[in-house]
Order: structure tokens, then sequence, then C-alpha cells
């Protein structure tokens, strides 16, 4: 048996694993929830993406999702594997596609917080009774369920006792200042953002604004997968999460809008009752069942 043929044969052997090797690679679908569009999740979570292929050996592609209706039934039917979403969305898509938890991704400084202006009558909770209370977007964990819960748990009925309205953030913040609203409830992080901007700009000073009432750190954004899931792929996913964690959190800090990760890290430990304070914002909210979105 000449050399050659012996190289040969062994240069078959390494291709013949190589490509057994590929085609073995099984191919997972992930979708983001507040990402719509193919081109947004390639820009915020591209790196992520292929970072995780690595780690888990799993070929991952991203699956578009209109909105969180459509991720949660694309879990229920199987066109999706994995979906990284909210608190909010969480509790919905456990109980109706009894999707399981792969890592939480935590969010320093991730709370809900009640603002109204230090110059004003308005210094707690109790003061806000029959006023109006501006709010950000139907739905939302941290600017919407997170303030009236806020407001529950300092005595307040926020179905009764006040008036709420939905606007967005920039309208929020200009009609706190010009005394629309005699409050509002939004994300700490982002009212530390536009407290900043405000002075930066030459507006109002820090000390012009007050925290009345701040509720407790949300729980961790989620990783979820379909029920379909093998319990080895769910294991694998886990195990990349602890063993390249430092790879898959710079990976997320790529994306302009992921800086809200900024500081993060990768919960495995996390439980199905962890998220039971946001159940009640659902019951708070007028939804008990938190069988539906809000606001979809």
């Amino acid at each position: 048996m000449s050399l050659n043929w012996i190289h040969r044969l062994g240069l078959s052997l390494v291709m013949f694993v190589m490509l057994f090797s590929t085609a073995q690679a099984e191919t997972v679908k992930l979708a983001v929830t507040d990402l719509v569009g193919l081109e947004e999740l390639q820009r915020e979570f591209g790196a992520f993406k292929d970072t995780l292929s690595e780690a888990t050996g799993y070929d991952i592609e991203f699956q578009p999702v209109t909105n969180r209706t459509a991720a949660v039934e694309a879990l229920r039917f199987n066109k999706v594997d994995f979906v990284l979403t909210g608190p909010a969305e969480y509790v919905v898509m456990q109980k109706r596609a009894k999707a399981k938890i792969v890592a939480g991704f935590s969010r320093p400084d991730y709370f809900a917080v009640i603002i109204a202006m230090a110059e004003g009558p308005y210094n707690n909770v109790g003061s806000l009774k029959n006023t109006k209370i501006g709010l950000g977007s139907v739905g939302s964990t941290s600017k919407h369920l997170g303030p009236i819960q806020a407001l529950a748990d300092a005595g307040l009925n926020p179905s009764k006792d006040v008036e709420t309205v939905h606007t967005k953030i920039p309208i929020l913040w200009q009609s706190l200042k010009k005394g629309d609203v005699s409050a509002i409830g939004i994300n700490h992080l982002k009212f530390l953002s536009l407290r900043d901007k405000e002075m930066k700009k030459g507006g109002l000073q820090p000390g012009a604004f007050r925290v009345i009432a701040r509720g407790p750190d949300l729980p961790n954004d989620v990783l979820m997968a379909g029920n379909h899931v093998s319990d080895k792929m769910l294991k694998t996913m886990r195990e990349a999460f602890v063993t390249h964690s430092d790879q898959l959190v710079a990976a997320i800090l790529t994306g302009e809008d992921n800086q809200k990760y900024s500081g993060m890290r990768f919960i495995t430990g996390v439980k199905d009752s962890d998220y039971n304070y946001v159940r009640s914002m659902y019951a708070t909210a007028g939804y008990p069942e938190y069988s539906d979105f809000i606001g979809d």
C-alpha cells in the first residue's frame, strides 16, 4: 500500500468526518420579542447568535416575529425553538405554551419608579390620589405594569384612585415638566437617562425631580425554550451560558439598544416562582388570568 494512497485515504476520512459533522449540526430558531425584522435582529443580536452557535454547536437562525402574540403562537406550534423576552411576556408565554426557562438575562438597576417634580405638592404616593399619572407603553413591564404595582404596593388603587394615561416617553417627560400630569411611572435607568439629557441641554437640574416611590428589582429577561425542545438541547444551551459567559455578554453588548444589559450576568438558576410578582402586576392591571398580552 503506497504512502500516497494512505495519504489520500486519510484526507478522505477527514473530509467525510467534517461533512458528517456539518450534516449533523441541528438547526434551531431564535426569536426576540421586542425586535421586528431580520435586519434589526441581526444588528442587535447577530454577534450573540454567532457566539452562541459556536458555543453550542447548533446552527442558530433568527426567526423574526411581528409581536408577542406571534412569538407565543410560534412556540406553541414548534415554529420557533427559543425566544428571548421580558418578564411580562414570560408569564403569558409560560402559561400558553408551557415554555421552559433556559437562562435569565439580568439587568442591573431594572426597576420601576414614580417621579414627581420636587417643587410640587406630591411627595408620597398617597398625595397622588385623584390626580393624573402618565405611564409608558401599555403592557410594558417597567413602564406600565411595574409602576402601577408600585402604586398598589404603597396603598393606592391604580384603577380607582388615579387617572392613568399612556404615551411615548419623550412626551411623558414633557408632560411632567409642564404639569399636565402629577407624576410619571417609568424605568429607573430611563429616568436617569432623561434627567442627564435634560441637564446637558441646559434644562432643569437633577434636583428638580423627586422619586416618590420605587418597586423592587424586576425579574430577569429570560431566554425560553419551547416545550418541544429536548432536555439534551436545553442542557447544552444552559451549559453554554456558564462556560462561555464572558464571550456571550460581550457579544450582546455590541448592539446599541442592548446597552440596557451593561453590567449583566446570566442566571441559570431562575425559577418560575421568581415571576410571581409579575403575575401580581397583571392582577393589579385587571388581568388576573395573565393569559393574554395587555396592549396587543
